[in-house]
């Protein structure tokens, strides 16, 4: 995309959108390595324009920049991420009745600062739902163990991710042991990432609390035995 500016620093997020305009993190991902045309800035925060510091300058008046800036080309890369004013428990309610991931909350009179502050705030949109575990391994950053997890459709199971298990006491105790109980050397989702996998019959439903607005399980935990 091309601006009529010298030199710009824009804080935004990159987004691939789905066919009813959310913005789709796995297509994202592949976009990266395939499709990066298909990739949209959303911009929300000018923080330099033609070599002066906005920082200083109130969101309000960086947006105007901002906005002025990216303009209103529908067919640019560099999209305005335009802003909602007013309640932010009703918007918060909107956009989780319709699965989307969260939404970002900023004071309109307050400086750029970098990172998370109370002036910053990123509020996200969690579900529960209920899958079946397939199997359990450990997290290659930190070694915890995590539940393998599957879906079933009018085809079968299919795989949706790993989610950290959140159980305590008895019911870690008896959810292992489960676990032992089922394994098999069923692998139907056998790929080469998976490495140290113990597989499991997909006999064991559980409740899973997980980001919305994903096809695969994201920021997700085992939070208790399904009913």
């Amino acid at each position: 995309a091309k601006l009529r500016c010298k030199s710009a620093i824009i804080d935004g997020e990159a987004i691939v959108q789905n066919r009813h305009g959310a913005s789709d993190f796995e297509a994202l991902q592949s976009a990266l390595r395939k499709q990066p045309h298909s990739i949209l800035l959303y911009a929300f925060d000018l923080l330099h324009l033609n070599g002066k510091d906005l920082r200083q300058e109130t969101l309000l008046e960086r947006r105007d920049a901002l906005k002025a800036l990216v303009g209103d080309d529908d067919e640019s890369r560099i999209q305005f991420s335009d802003g909602f004013d007013g309640d932010g428990n009703t918007l918060f309610k909107a956009c989780a009745e319709r699965a989307l991931e969260g939404i970002v909350s900023k004071h309109a009179l307050a400086p750029y600062r970098s990172g998370r502050s109370r002036t910053w705030l990123k509020t996200k949109c969690f579900t529960e739902s209920t899958f079946v575990v397939v199997g359990t391994d450990r997290d290659r950053k930190s070694g915890a163990p995590r539940a393998l997890l599957a879906h079933t459709d009018d085809f079968g199971l299919i795989y949706a991710g790993a989610a950290f298990i959140a159980l305590c006491g008895e019911e870690r105790d008896r959810f292992l042991a489960e676990v032992e109980r089922l394994t098999t050397s069923w692998s139907e989702f056998k790929s080469s990432r998976m490495n140290d996998v113990k597989w499991c019959h997909p006999k064991l439903k559980v409740e899973v609390k997980h980001l919305a607005g994903s096809k695969f399980l994201r920021h997700a935990t085992v939070r208790a035995f399904a009913r």
